[in-house]
């Protein structure tokens, strides 16, 4: 894995990877920039999202599933002192109420338990929870 950030001024960066992707990153006025796209820390909390949402949609078409609704929302509280870190991450994996329960349940703790490397880190320094929701 390799990644390039470039400055773009006040805040502003962008990352792209080897293969020319690119994640723009930016922070609050209130802290120089421009509120542009999300700080580095969002960025991350972005990434746990997507790293356990790829392994269960991954999971469930193993089990001959086809994921109609997911969604994953994301609260964290970070200590108080520098550097500050994420200390308590809630995860909410929300779930349409067709979905079937066992099998989705089971994907989720795969996900959290085995597969998903970003939890894995991160739950090296911070408290991770999650909770399945099905609307």
């Amino acid at each position: 894995m390799q990644v390039t950030l470039d400055y773009k001024g006040k805040m502003k960066m962008v990352s792209t990877n080897d293969r020319g992707h690119a994640l723009e990153m930016d922070t609050y006025e209130k802290s120089g920039g421009e509120d542009s796209a999300q700080t580095p820390k969002e960025a991350v909390l972005s990434g746990l999202a997507g790293c356990t949402a790829m392994d269960i949609v991954g999971i469930l078409r193993k089990m001959r599933i086809d994921v109609d609704s997911m969604r994953i929302e994301i609260e964290a509280d970070q200590t108080d002192d520098h550097p500050k870190v994420f200390k308590d991450i809630k995860m909410k994996y929300i779930f349409s109420k067709g979905a079937d329960p066992e099998k989705v349940e089971r994907a989720v703790k795969l996900s959290q338990d085995q597969y998903c490397g970003v939890s894995a880190m991160i739950k090296k320094t911070a408290n991770l929870t999650y909770e399945i929701v099905y609307e």
